[in-house]
């Protein structure tokens, strides 16, 4: 077997290890959209994981990522990359240590696409980490989860386009990563207020910030819209059916949902998509 056949069976495995949420959806995708989405994924993950790493310095977060912002910007090169990274590997997990591979693993052809979003978002978290995370402001909100959530919708936005050639609106592109992010904000709200985190504009209360899911999340509905091919609008509708759902259960009290509701949902997608 090669060296990229194994790889890619490698970013999978990888894939189920660091989100088995994200790793229902991408299983509906078709061979090249299941490779290429994986490898966007994990490249993305392994600079999320330094932006919150528990133990890492701020000031080391802020290095690696610029660093790694530049890297991916011009030419990035593995050697550098493990030379920036391997002083911090006790702290750094396998998906971060091993992201030249993840980009191995892109198709020619749209890797610099998945390598310039990537770079934004490492550019972005090296910013926020640098103000604190502070938010005051609807702006500053916005801003953040652009950062490290809506550069996910344009990114992919960018593959489905490369792929068939599906138009998608950018700014609902946006909202689909935003909305997204919002829900897991406010599922981690009193987990964030414990370790002294609030992504919280100054004078928002819960409600404000369950407002602003919901509108995000209205947006995304209209991303999925023009999506003719049945794969991707099945990879776009799962997440956004459990961003909806999760909204609702944490509205009546519920910290999340079950395995055996998420199964449901999952499997009542399926059946209307055979209907349609």
């Amino acid at each position: 077997m090669s060296k990229v056949s194994n790889l890619q069976k490698e970013s999978l495995v990888m894939l189920k290890e660091t989100s088995r949420t994200f790793f229902i959806p991408i299983s509906f995708l078709e061979p090249t959209l299941k490779k290429t989405v994986g490898s966007a994924y994990l490249c993305m993950r392994a600079i999320d994981e330094i932006e919150d790493h528990p133990e890492l310095d701020d000031q080391v977060k802020i290095t690696l990522l610029s660093s790694i912002q530049q890297m991916l910007a011009t030419e990035f090169d593995e050697a550098r990359y493990l030379e920036l990274v391997t002083p911090y590997e006790q702290f750094l997990p396998p998906v971060t240590m091993r992201l030249a591979d993840w980009i191995s693993v892109c198709p020619e052809d749209i890797k610099g696409k998945v390598m310039e979003s990537t770079a934004i978002m490492a550019g972005g978290m090296s910013k926020w980490v640098e103000k604190d995370w502070v938010i005051k402001t609807k702006e500053d909100l916005d801003e953040y989860t652009y950062y490290v959530a809506g550069l996910v919708g344009t990114m992919l936005s960018d593959i489905w386009h490369w792929y068939d050639g599906t138009e998608t609106d950018p700014d609902h592109a946006i909202a689909f990563g935003r909305g997204l992010q919002a829900v897991n904000m406010l599922r981690n709200y009193d987990e964030d207020f414990e370790r002294g985190v609030t992504f919280v504009p100054e004078g928002w209360t819960r409600e404000d910030m369950f407002n602003y899911a919901k509108d995000n999340l209205a947006k995304a509905d209209l991303y999925v819209k023009p999506i003719k091919n049945k794969r991707i609008l099945m990879f776009c509708k799962v997440p956004l059916a459990l961003a909806h759902s999760t909204l609702k259960a944490l509205k009546s009290g519920k910290e999340k949902m079950s395995r055996q509701e998420v199964e449901g949902i999952v499997e009542q997608l399926k059946q209307e998509e055979r209907l349609s």
